[in-house]
């Protein structure tokens, strides 16, 4: 994205950008061809380790062994293919003639001299790209991060430590955002080198905070909390990364495309501990994007919906009287109807609910039970006598008997959260009953009434994992399997540290006793953390990144902090954007009772990114949305003065013209089309190449976007065209979401209005002259 400052400085750094970009790929080929070597060279070794005498047990042996280094290794070369390069690190320490270009990732690589080309990640001597701030550089100048896709480079972002230290070509070949600050800290007035220092000194907080308690960066728009928070999961990982690397690191945002965007911010986070997802997808086999109305979220967002979903739980746990309107259970078996007395099924679901233990934990003493009575029952009627050594059996045969499953399954089933919310939302009686004994109002019920089969919405997603939550799995029969192979693998180790003793390899810990078993044992690379914490719904992370937080309700905060039992929480946002029905209005209310004492808000004021003219026509509406509330400073007084065109009634006609004459205002630059709800499918009909964010598509990588105020958040453009402003303004939270889209532009603003502009941006207007 083009933050420059004017055209010629645009022009400049695109130039520096493409002679950085072409450094760095030279040095990363280099990098992929060393790495092909060391393939090839490895292939050889286990082709010869194979090919090995194996008369004897002791050449066997030494054989297979061998034959593991090598298999391993050849794994783990063909892992990094990916993301092999991420960072770069310039150092000037004390004594060095010239600083030394050291570049961090995946592994670590020499070349034939036995030069280091590149150093892993985990060794110390990558630490300051992690561990480096502007008030401790450890000796680093600069800090680079490189976006390679496919063995070529394509993107880079700077990160000034030491400016001071910086030489005039360096200072030249800045990109990203870091040339935006050197070139601010290089005004002619002093108080621009003070906001830079004041803009790191607020990062510096946040990225070097403590693991433990919840840090909130409320900040306005341009602030670089996001990058701020980024930059601390990075940090946490690496200081903490015993703790993490085993538990992984949540990144929660507010929809795909910006996971996208933010994806490309850090490629250190594209390690196996960091588990990108969005509040629709934080329940597996779930993949929600689309939103209630503003009434629906609000009522789904409350905490209310604790009882409301406890309820319908409790509603699927009866009594036969409950079940089939009748007093006793009568269930007809192959030897005749056999009774279970009401009081005894009544006593079974009451000690049943007494465990303590979720729905279908305690649905097996149920069952258990209940087949134990019925087994008594049978007895009775076929007035033979009962050995108690045989009831399991009885109960057994019992349970394959349809009417006998049939009957357990009225008064006590085994649930998923997908049945349980499906049938609420979409039976009417079970929703009115279990809506009344959840203290809900009629109004409120009707709201939550739907179609069978509708589709999941993301406000059903923290209630569908409350339902989980309740309801719980019967593991009974997985746990079993585990202690089996845990028996199998202890056995397995024992033979392996044989092996290795043999052969003498455990001597120099070249390889691990485990790894070697399970080599023997013929698994293969196991699954990464991010792969099995996305697969598990129960996962407990070691620390979660919560982005464009205002937007959680108190729902969406329970399914956030229930994956956290740590309370290790970055949470990044801004109360003044809150556009969701049950997004927070205060910090403290969101969060204070999920971790007492431990919630520390750091606030970020400056605006870097937004020119001042802009950010002014956005003050005027964050005055209507939150009163009281003080925009951001924004430090740019440059660029284009912010504009306001009337359309005509068929405003469809216009927008093509309009959209032709930002593209050719902001030149090599991306423009985002930002309307209403209702609106923007038109608007991005009515624009040729006007893409719409969905599954599967990257609407950000082009040229023209359509999209709500809801999708633009977090995101950022060089021009900005808000189509119908009154419309937005129309919305339930509408001057939060003009905000919003207002604050998107770095360069550009355009507001196009049929009818009369909206009062609220009369700036516009004297701006024009009107």
């Amino acid at each position: 994205m083009n933050h420059g400052q004017s055209e010629t400085e645009s022009t400049a750094g695109a130039s520096a950008e493409r002679t950085a970009l072409a450094t760095e790929q030279a040095r990363v080929d280099r990098m992929y061809e060393r790495l092909d070597e060391l393939r090839e060279n490895t292939e050889g070794r286990l082709a010869e380790a194979h090919a090995q005498d194996r008369t004897g047990y002791a050449a066997l042996e030494e054989r297979e062994t061998r034959a593991f280094e090598h298999a391993r290794r050849r794994t783990q070369l063909g892992s990094v293919e990916e993301g092999l390069c991420f960072g770069r690190i310039d150092l000037a320490l004390p004594g060095d003639e010239e600083a030394e270009a050291r570049y961090v990732g995946r592994i670590g690589l020499r070349d034939r001299e036995y030069e280091t080309i590149l150093v892993d990640w985990r060794a110390p001597a990558a630490r300051p790209f992690y561990a480096a701030t502007p008030f401790d550089t450890q000796g680093v100048t600069r800090r680079r991060s490189l976006r390679v896709r496919r063995r070529r480079v394509v993107g880079l972002d700077d990160d000034v430590l030491d400016p001071e230290r910086l030489s005039e070509s360096d200072r030249a070949g800045l990109v990203g955002e870091a040339a935006l600050l050197d070139s601010l800290q290089r005004g002619r007035t002093g108080r621009m080198g003070d906001i830079v220092a004041t803009i790191q000194a607020e990062q510096d907080r946040v990225i070097r905070a403590p693991l433990s308690g919840i840090m909130v960066v409320q900040g306005g728009p341009g602030t670089g909390k996001t990058v701020a928070a980024l930059h601390r999961a990075a940090y946490l990982l690496y200081t903490h990364r015993r703790v993490l690397e085993r538990r992984g690191v949540l990144v929660l945002g507010p929809n795909p495309a910006f996971l996208r965007y933010i994806g490309d911010v850090l490629p250190a986070l594209g390690e196996s501990e960091a588990v990108m997802r969005t509040l629709g997808e934080l329940v597996p086999g779930v993949s929600a994007t689309g939103h209630e109305d503003h009434e629906r979220a609000r009522v789904k967002g409350s905490a209310r919906m604790v009882d409301l979903v406890r309820e319908a739980v409790r509603d699927r746990q009866r009594t036969p009287e409950q079940a089939f309107g009748t007093e006793d259970l009568h269930v007809a078996t192959d030897a005749g109807t056999v009774t279970v007395p009401g009081s005894t099924c009544a006593h079974v679901l009451e000690t049943a609910r007494g465990l303590g233990l979720a729905h279908n934990v305690a649905r097996k003493y149920v069952v258990t039970t209940l087949l134990q009575e019925l087994a008594r029952a049978e007895s009775r009627l076929l007035e033979r006598p009962l050995d108690e050594q045989d009831l399991p059996f009885l109960a057994e045969r019992l349970w394959f008997e349809d009417p006998v499953h049939a009957a357990l399954e009225a008064l006590w089933p085994y649930l998923t959260a997908q049945q349980l919310l499906e049938e609420l939302w979409s039976t009417a009686g079970t929703l009115e009953r279990v809506g009344e004994r959840a203290g809900l109002p009629v109004h409120e019920r009707v709201l939550l009434a739907r179609r069978p089969g509708a589709p999941w919405t993301v406000e059903d997603v923290p209630l569908l994992d409350e339902a989980a939550e309740l309801l719980g799995e019967d593991n009974s029969a997985e746990q079993a399997a585990r202690r089996r192979r845990r028996a199998e693998q202890e056995e397995e180790v024992r033979y392996a540290r044989g092996a290795l003793e043999l052969t003498g390899m455990h001597e120099d810990n070249r390889i691990e006793v485990a790894d070697f078993a399970e080599f023997h044992h013929g698994g293969g690379p196991g699954r990464t953390t991010a792969e099995r914490a996305g697969a598990d719904r129960e996962w407990a992370y070691g620390h979660a990144v919560v982005d464009e937080a205002q937007e959680l309700s108190a729902m969406g905060w329970r399914a956030v902090v229930r994956r956290v039992p740590t309370r290790s929480l970055t949470v990044v946002g801004d109360l003044a954007q809150t556009g969701g029905a049950g997004g927070a209005g205060s910090w403290t209310r969101a969060l204070e009772h999920h971790a007492p004492g431990k919630v520390h808000v750091e606030h970020l004021r400056v605006n870097y990114r937004t020119p001042a003219p802009i950010m002014a026509v956005a003050a005027d509406v964050l005055a209507r949305a939150e009163p009281g509330q003080e925009p951001p400073e924004s430090v740019r007084t440059e660029g284009d003065a912010p504009r306001a065109v009337a359309l005509e009634d068929s405003w469809e006609e216009d927008l093509p013209g309009l959209v032709a004459e930002e593209l050719a205002a902001i030149g090599e630059g991306r423009l985002a089309l930002i309307t209403a709800d209702r609106l923007v499918e038109g608007v991005a009909e009515a624009v040729p190449g006007a893409a719409r964010p969905g599954p599967g598509r990257d609407a950000l990588s082009h040229e023209v976007v359509a999209l709500t105020a809801t999708e633009a958040k977090g995101l950022e453009f060089d021009s900005v065209l808000v189509v119908d402003p009154g419309a937005v303004l129309e919305q339930p939270r509408g001057a939060n979401d003009l905000y919003v889209g207002l604050t998107r532009a770095t360069r550009r603003l355009t507001v196009a209005h049929p009818g009369e502009l909206p009062p609220v941006l009369d700036r516009l207007r004297e701006a024009a002259g009107h």
